[in-house]
């Protein structure tokens, strides 16, 4: 490895053509095998938390700012080291060939007395100093040659009356070699070749000690650099983690339902914006929240305030409908289908009420359970008995011994609503499965199937299955339901702690429906 240049007229100091800076010497490097180290390294950093991150690429900062500055402080220092001793080795080396008697022929003797006395006189070190004409070769020192001269500098100091320099590396051992011809002076100006060129070898161990001192010096600089930004790597993160951990629990709270967290806004800073921002749309949603509560109790009162008002009357409407369905056959056609139709009517809207009134009840979150242990079987088969359910449209599943803590009256309400759906609205014959099963939990549970043999339901009808008021019909806004009833089975099924679902049986088969209750009590199964 060296680096070359040739000493021009302008001395000591120049650049490429004189003495000056020569360019640093190039390394190279074989294939590194750490791609996909980093690569590992990146997924591990990623894998990180924001405040191990903030602190890396604060020390990732540090430290390529150390490295560029170290970097940068040792090609200086380095450079001006060794070129303080080129100059130096040049200049001098220069001046002893211009006082360097030359007598044709040459004696040998004389000559290499000469050369002993350059060497020993050499600046900044001693030099070893080798002479060439044509085929002679004469040194200071005990060979002749010199392993480390090299044909490039050979034939630029015989071109060049100037002469020319390299720096080389041999055996790890850098040496600066200097080749410069002996020349006549001719006129004032002119100059003529003699055939002598005079080489001079500087071993640079000092230099490179120097150099090597550098690197360690920057290294050792390097490393309590990064120790100490540490430090303010730490109280950043701090700075910028404090915000976000207070807006991560106010979101927490806001989750749980605590819309009045705010945030304690400090700084003009993005995440004092921020705060200011989540303040601002956690009161816009408080406000927007707190209207929908007040509107929806405002609605929930008055559906049990008129369900209430409407009792009274529609008890005597019913009492006096009742009345002129025992007289109808009596009367002419025109009004006998007239009173029947205002009976069946006020019997809607006496339904209507009452549903009403259930759904205001588990609004209010005033419906209590009354659970007794009951066998679910007799329970069902009272419910299809009490409604005349007990004819060819009704296929019954229900094994006996099977007993559960449940509430009787809203347990007949769920079964009586599914089994009326799906006669309403599926189509004859209807099963009603019973028998127990494992929940998702893992705990026992009571499970009442309700399928009929209809079309099935619509896949765009199924989301809102149990939603009220929803009808699957639009166009059908008056008909023989209220649309609360499967809402009403939804309230009862959950207060009992179990779920309900509604499907399509395959096969493309009628709807399903399937109710899940807790089995709190131990089953029997007879013969």
């Amino acid at each position: 490895m060296r680096d070359t240049a040739t000493t021009g007229a302008a001395g000591p100091g120049a650049d490429s053509a004189g003495a000056g800076h020569a360019p640093a010497s190039r390394t190279r490097t074989g294939p590194t095998r750490d791609g996909s180290a980093s690569a590992r390294s990146a997924r591990r950093v990623l894998a990180f938390g924001l405040r191990t991150r903030l602190v890396l690429a604060f020390l990732l900062v540090a430290a390529v700012s150390a490295a560029t500055t170290a970097t940068l402080t040792y090609r200086e220092a380095r450079n001006a080291v060794l070129v303080t001793a080129q100059d130096t080795a040049v200049t001098s080396f220069r001046d002893r060939v211009q006082l360097l008697g030359v007598e044709l022929p040459l004696d040998r003797r004389g000559l290499q007395d000469e050369l002993r006395d350059m060497a020993r006189k050499g600046k900044p070190h001693p030099w070893i100093v080798f002479a060439e004409y044509g085929s002679l070769r004469i040194s200071s020192g005990t060979r002749p040659t010199s392993g480390v001269i090299t044909p490039e500098l050979r034939r630029t100091a015989l071109t060049s009356p100037h002469g020319s320099f390299e720096r080389v590396v041999k055996d790890g051992v850098p040496y600066l070699t200097i080749g410069m011809p002996a020349v006549f002076k001719v006129g004032p100006n002119g100059v003529l070749h003699s055939g002598l060129t005079l080489f001079a070898v500087m071993p640079m161990t000092d230099e490179q000690t120097n150099v090597e001192a550098l690197v360690t010096a920057a290294r050792d600089g390097a490393l309590p650099a990064l120790a100490v930004a540490l430090v303010p790597a730490l109280l950043a993160s701090r700075s910028v983690l404090r915000p976000v951990r207070e807006l991560r629990k106010a979101a927490g709270n806001m989750g749980s339902g605590r819309l009045d967290t705010r945030i304690q806004v400090g700084g003009r800073d993005e995440l004092a914006d921020l705060a200011s921002t989540f303040n601002e749309s956690a009161a816009a949603l408080e406000h927007s929240v707190d209207e929908l509560r007040q509107a929806e109790a405002r609605a929930r009162r008055f559906a049990s305030d008129v369900s209430h008002e409407l009792r009274t009357p529609l008890a005597g409407m019913l009492a006096v409908t009742e009345v002129l369905d025992e007289d109808a056959d009596r009367l002419d056609p025109d009004t006998a289908r007239a009173v029947r139709l205002i009976s069946a009517e006020t019997g809607k809207l006496a339904v209507l009420v009452e549903d009403l009134m259930e759904i205001s009840r588990f609004d209010a979150r005033a419906a209590e359970l009354n659970t007794d242990e009951v066998d679910a079987a007799e329970a069902i088969r009272n419910t299809l008995q009490n409604r005349h359910w007990t004819d060819d449209r009704i296929r019954t599943e229900l094994p006996h011994g099977i007993r559960a803590r449940l509430d009787p009256r809203r347990f007949d309400l769920v079964v009586a609503n599914l089994v009326g759906n799906a006669l309403k609205h599926g189509g004859a014959p209807v099963t009603v499965r019973l028998r127990t099963g494992t929940g998702a939990d893992g705990a026992a549970v009571l499970v009442t199937e309700v399928e009929d043999s209809g079309p099935g339901i619509r896949h765009d009808v199924l989301p809102h299955i149990f939603d009220r008021f929803f009808k699957a019909d639009a166009a059908r806004t008056r008909s023989a339901g209220s649309g609360l009833g499967l809402a009403i089975t939804q309230e009862n099924v959950r207060l009992h702690g179990g779920t309900v679902r509604a499907a399509n049986a395959p096969g493309g088969g009628g709807a399903v429906f399937t109710v899940e209750i807790p089995l709190t009590a131990a089953t029997e199964a007879t013969p």
